[in-house]
């Protein structure tokens, strides 16, 4: 079936539109072939400064991970020398504690040392003035009792002598009954 003449071999060629095809296309292909070594360098350029952007990032973390690493490790340190340090606290503050506590158990020692020392020189000197006195009320009632004067200062001796030794004799007997 043909159709009316109206229609056109749609296959068939225009050869006016084909020229301005082709004109067009050389003129773009030749604006393109001027400008393609200016447009591959920018691109090149273009990719080489992503690249190194990226090199640039990549190598900057890298040195971050390491200032971080580093960060860590003397971090690390720092807690270990501040355990240390308070391990060496703690043990000086044993030491001090026990050399105070020994310093006091010597010090306690000899202030009970010297308390018994001046107990016992108390009591020597309490029972010596208590010998005197006695042996001057005891010469006193002899010679009262005896009615005669013990001028004699040996014979007073032996007289005050014997009554300590009865009144020790006494006393001893009685510490004996009483446990």
């Amino acid at each position: 079936m043909i159709l009316g003449a109206e229609q056109e071999n749609i296959l068939r060629i225009h050869w006016d539109e084909f020229t301005f095809g082709v004109i067009a296309f050389l003129i773009i292909l030749g604006v393109v072939y001027k400008f393609w070594p200016k447009l591959t360098a920018a691109l090149d350029e273009r990719a080489n400064q992503i690249e190194g952007g990226i090199e640039r990032a990549k190598k900057a973390e890298a040195e971050a991970e390491e200032a971080r690493q580093q960060y860590r490790e003397k971090l690390e340190e720092a807690h270990r020398q501040y355990a240390a340090e308070l391990e060496k606290a703690k043990e000086q503050r044993a030491a001090i504690i026990a050399e105070a506590r020994e310093e006091a158990q010597v010090e306690a020692r000899r202030i009970i040392e010297a308390g018994h020392a001046q107990i016992e020189a108390d009591r020597q000197q309490a029972f010596a003035q208590l010998r005197a006195e006695i042996g001057a009320l005891s010469t006193d009632l002899a010679e009262r009792i005896v009615g005669e004067t013990l001028a004699d200062s040996a014979a007073q001796n032996r007289v005050i002598d014997r009554f300590l030794a009865e009144l020790e004799q006494s006393e001893s007997a009685e510490q004996a009954e009483v446990r």
